[in-house]
């Protein structure tokens, strides 16, 4: 999911060492089976090897996971311009359709960055319903989890700016945190190994084809939230005879630059912040008290006052205002999480106790500490402490193709804050690092940027929630425009971040597309549940 991670870990069981900039070479070009980019010589590379892998389905070895599932590796090129270079084991999971199966539906939780092995094994039971006509399927996409995950080291990070001893330099001292980016760089590229070259959308959605293959699948049926939906997005355009039935959930933007995004991203988080404190408010319990707007005046007197001061933690290192944004937007993501984060947010204010808003900021799991060699899979317990952080950097920066000078970031920097305040008080400081954070590294691609358009593949199905805190609902108007006549677009009139677990009415609109073919007519809407409204929808 979009999120912008701290220069600093603030949590050392939560993914935050080292991710604010990670250095990668942009992606090659797109390929199918047939045509495949071309090597200096001319001559095509040979994909036959990957094309012809069968799955092999066997128990689990990690513990963690549920017995029910199955586990599975399927090998890519490293360099799909040279296969013959290198090449990378990629983790699946699944659990086995219980009846008659048409398949396999493949799985992206978003990020990008995160899991899917872990997160079918943790969220499983939310797409059973898919069982019914497939086999489900998680993955670990490259440089991600089991997948040769990227690292940039899990030594304390130290920033010299002048500021207090431990604390990262921020957009107020550009020109120190434009040094401790570069000097972060060789460490991720230290860390990392050669997959952090070849990361990015556009490699992993030939990966993605070759699962598809492997699995023995004539056609690619998926299911993508946030950033997943991108990834849809890109092998639509790199592979649009290859998709079966996609469903695209918290569409994500194709066009807009880091910077833009961030701005969008903090609007949206500033819609959900008062939101809330609308819904908070009206509880005797609020931490705020009971007037609305001395509980937003509270809540961004409380950020200034932790980085002005911030107090220990129980994790090590200070408890800062931007770590209290970034656990407040975490704890945004969905209404069901209101109650837990009100009761988080009291511990804090009345007993400076931050056990509660931390776990939100870590995500309430412990990560383990460590790293396996590139290539093969890796065990649960190797997997580097910083991989979501890391690869959800290295990647975006992979699909980025703007590079501003110092010169250039230098000089609008103060128009830019005043952009960011303006767009969102509490997290708008926050989100400001986001312009930052590929400075200095290569270029990422342009394909997804200037070619994913206009898409000659089958109808897909893009959710938009009106409420979504992360991927508003204005990116899925324009990636449905963008995408052309094969954008089906059903309008969720709910809150947070998705639609598929927190809505029946979406379930049960993306389940009959999946399992029986029956899209809704494009610009339906489904009601927030509780609304009581009927699904309304125009024909086409």
């Amino acid at each position: 999911m979009p999120a912008v991670p701290r220069t600093r870990p603030v949590l050392r069981r939560c993914a935050g060492a080292g991710a604010v900039a990670l250095a990668l070479l942009g992606a090659g070009l797109p390929a199918t089976e047939a045509t495949a980019t071309a090597t200096a010589g001319g001559k095509q590379p040979d994909l036959t090897r990957f094309y012809r892998q069968k799955v092999r389905w066997t128990a689990c070895e990690d513990g963690e996971l549920p017995k029910d599932m199955q586990c599975a590796k399927v090998t890519v090129p490293l360099d799909y311009a040279r296969p013959a270079d290198g090449t990378l084991d990629l983790a699946l999971s699944r659990y086995r359709a219980t009846g008659g199966s048409r398949g396999s539906v493949l799985l992206n939780f978003g990020g990008p960055g995160g899991s899917g092995v872990s997160q079918l094994g943790q969220d499983g039971k939310e797409f059973m319903s898919l069982t019914n006509g497939y086999d489900v399927v998680g993955f670990d996409p490259r440089g991600v989890g089991r997948s040769s995950p990227v690292s940039c080291g899990d030594g304390p990070e130290q920033f010299s700016d002048g500021a207090n001893a431990g604390e990262p330099p921020d957009v107020a001292h550009p020109q120190a945190l434009m040094k401790a980016l570069q000097q972060l760089t060789v460490r991720c590229t230290r860390n990392s190994g050669p997959v952090l070259s070849h990361i990015g959308t556009v490699n992993a959605s030939r990966d993605l084809d070759v699962i598809r293959q492997a699995l023995g699948d004539r056609k690619l049926n998926y299911l993508g939230f946030s950033y997943g939906t991108k990834l849809a997005a890109v092998y639509a355009a790199q592979f649009p005879d290859k998709v079966g039935r996609m469903v695209l959930d918290g569409v994500d933007t194709l066009t807009e630059s880091l910077a833009e995004q961030g701005v969008a991203g903090a609007r949206g988080q500033q819609t959900a912040l008062d939101d809330f404190l609308d819904w908070c408010v009206t509880d005797l319990g609020c931490p705020f008290g009971r007037d609305r707007r001395k509980a937003g005046e509270a809540v961004l007197k409380l950020v200034r006052s932790l980085d002005e001061d911030p107090v220990p933690s129980d994790f090590g290192g200070p408890f800062t205002g931007q770590d209290l944004v970034e656990a407040i937007g975490q704890g945004l993501y969905g209404r069901e999480l209101w109650s837990k984060l009100a009761r988080a947010l009291s511990s804090l204010v009345d007993d400076g106790d931050t056990r509660g808003v931390q776990n939100f900021a870590s995500g309430g799991s412990a990560l383990p500490v460590g790293r396996g060699p590139n290539g093969g899979l890796v065990n649960r317990s190797d997997i580097p402490v910083d991989n979501l952080s890391a690869a959800l950097m290295a990647i975006n920066c992979a699909d980025d193709p703007d590079r501003p000078s110092a010169e250039r970031l230098t000089a609008d920097i103060a128009r830019l804050r005043k952009e960011y305040e303006q767009a969102s008080p509490v997290f708008g400081r926050f989100r400001l690092t986001q312009v930052m954070l590929c400075y200095g590294r290569p270029r990422g691609t342009d394909f997804i940027r200037d070619e994913v358009k206009d898409v000659a593949s089958a109808r897909m199905l893009l959710v938009g929630t009106r409420g979504d805190p992360a991927t508003p609902y204005s990116w899925t108007v324009q990636t449905a425009k963008r995408l052309g006549p094969s954008a089906v677009v059903l309008d969720n009139r709910g809150d947070g971040h998705t639609g598929y677990t927190s809505s029946r009415c979406v379930r049960g609109k993306v389940d009959d597309f999946l399992l029986y073919g029956t899209l809704p007519a494009d610009g339906s809407s489904c009601p927030a549940d509780g609304d009581g409204s009927a699904v309304t929808g125009s024909s086409g």
